[in-house]
């Protein structure tokens, strides 16, 4: 404790340098401005196909999961069946309740929908390739803290859905917009924190550093993916992702049985159409940006990033890795999606608010002093790194010990309070209840009065003075 104490001020002095990352960075110096137009429209069809195959893909899946085939009508394999719904939504009526704020009421699908294909603008989907004879990163542009945009992004996205429900002059959209506030602001804590860790490893926000950072090599050339050093970080930033794009089991703004439709039940046609690809462009930005930050970007994985001294992980090879990747989460998403039940409303923000930030907060605490002792700031050697990890030990077991006993006290007042007792008065609340299986019934009060004797039941007279005495 006291070389911690002493090296304390070092630690705070060189906190920059703990940090400090000489990564290289994305180089657009050969990206004139009409190629950069190019990459852009490349990336807008790359995200469009994408979404039209991952509504097939889940409603194929979704239906396997539930014994029946799915779409499987127009095309092969039903595959162009989202098509058919895309032209139905666009053919059909578009209706405006008179209610509505119109300015706000059409801004708000247009916020959604561009927000999310701004967040995929700073995603590196493979190394430096040749296109038209100039050799560009396979990314639009790069930031010294580009995650920290992702992050924006989402904020200013949820503007979309509270702006969709307030200005829709309804009650249940209301409801809905403010859910998705509530949601997004809640789950957005969580997953910055969860990134947090990230940084401390890589030195970097830039999304291009991060994912050299992750190309270092252990034992047996396997890649240093952050996912398992990290393992902690990447769990949250999983559960908080479903959570940031309203999906099951955290669907609680579209709540079909509680709010009909949530924030967009008064939206139809083109407009809902938006939501709907707002959506699903959010599930391809959280699993690309997940793939980025824990699962090593676009570099191919172990043992084929041995082949050829990491040939595989350059050129358009990349966009294959980091597509397989994604796809990866996008699996995820439609697995719980066909698996689990939405969540109560309360037991969400107590999951968010109660247990995935204080951890995290403790978390990110662990991940300093660990870096702090690689660095050598409480010491040289590998025993000090040891010794770091085991009082961390220390205080994650002490943690959950205190955790464990706190629910058992919890349990034990909950079995207390919802014990059945012995007895039951059926009128105590003026309504007949019958007993429950093991109870008996209290005899009613005139029986018990009837089998008193007449002396017990008469009651003593008071005399006038008695009287006079306790009005005084």
């Amino acid at each position: 404790m006291s070389g911690i104490l002493t090296a304390y001020p070092d630690l705070l002095a060189a906190g920059p340098a703990l940090v400090a990352s000489d990564l290289p960075v994305a180089d657009f110096s050969d990206t004139p401005v009409w190629l950069s137009f190019v990459k852009a429209l490349f990336l807008f069809v790359y995200v469009m196909i994408s979404m039209v195959i991952v509504i097939w893909f889940e409603r194929r899946v979704i239906g396997r999961m539930q014994q029946r085939p799915g779409p499987n009508r127009l095309g092969p394999l039903g595959l162009l069946q989202t098509l058919a719904d895309g032209i139905k939504l666009f053919l059909k009526e578009d209706i405006t309740p008179k209610a509505v704020d119109k300015v706000m009421y059409i801004a708000a699908p247009l916020i959604v929908a561009s927000m999310a294909f701004v967040s995929f603008a700073i995603i590196p989907l493979g190394g430096d390739v040749q296109m038209f004879g100039h050799t560009t990163p396979l990314q639009l542009t790069d930031t010294p803290v580009a995650v920290l945009l992702v992050l924006a992004a989402a904020g200013v996205g949820a503007y979309g859905f509270v702006l969709a429900g307030w200005s829709s002059g309804s009650t249940y959209p209301l409801l809905g917009g403010l859910r998705s506030t509530a949601q997004v602001i809640s789950y957005e804590i969580a997953m910055g924190l969860s990134l947090v860790a990230v940084f401390l490893y890589a030195g970097s926000m830039s999304t291009t550093q991060i994912v050299a950072a992750q190309s270092q090599e252990w034992i047996l050339g396997i890649p240093s993916w952050y996912v398992v050093p990290l393992f902690f970080s990447f769990v949250v930033y999983v559960i908080t992702m479903v959570g940031e794009t309203n999906r099951l089991p955290f669907d609680l703004a579209e709540g079909e049985g509680e709010l009909g439709g949530g924030f967009h039940t008064e939206y139809s046609s083109m407009k809902f159409a938006m939501f709907f690809l707002g959506e699903y462009i959010n599930m391809f930005t959280v699993s690309a940006l997940a793939t980025t930050l824990f699962l090593g970007g676009y570099h191919a994985p172990w043992p084929l990033n041995l082949i050829g001294d990491g040939m595989l992980s350059e050129g358009w090879w990349g966009l294959l890795w980091f597509t397989l990747k994604m796809w990866f989460f996008i699996w995820v998403f439609v697995w719980l999606r066909g698996s689990l039940p939405r969540v109560r409303y309360d037991q969400f923000m107590k999951l968010g608010w109660k247990l995935l930030i204080p951890l995290s907060l403790a978390w990110v605490v662990a991940v300093i002093a660990i870096r702090a002792a690689q660095e050598g700031y409480f010491g040289e050697g590998r025993w000090t790194t040891v010794a770091t990890l085991v009082v961390i030990g220390i205080f994650v077991l002490l943690g959950i010990f205190l955790w464990d006993r706190r629910a058992q006290t919890r349990q034990a007042e909950r079995e207390q309070r919802m014990a059945v007792p012995p007895e039951v008065d059926p009128f105590a609340d003026g309504y007949p209840v019958p007993p429950l299986p093991g109870q008996k019934l209290v005899e009613p009060r005139r029986a018990v009065e009837a089998a008193q004797p007449v002396a017990a039941r008469t009651e003593p007279a008071h005399n006038d003075t008695d009287t006079e005495e306790r009005r005084g």
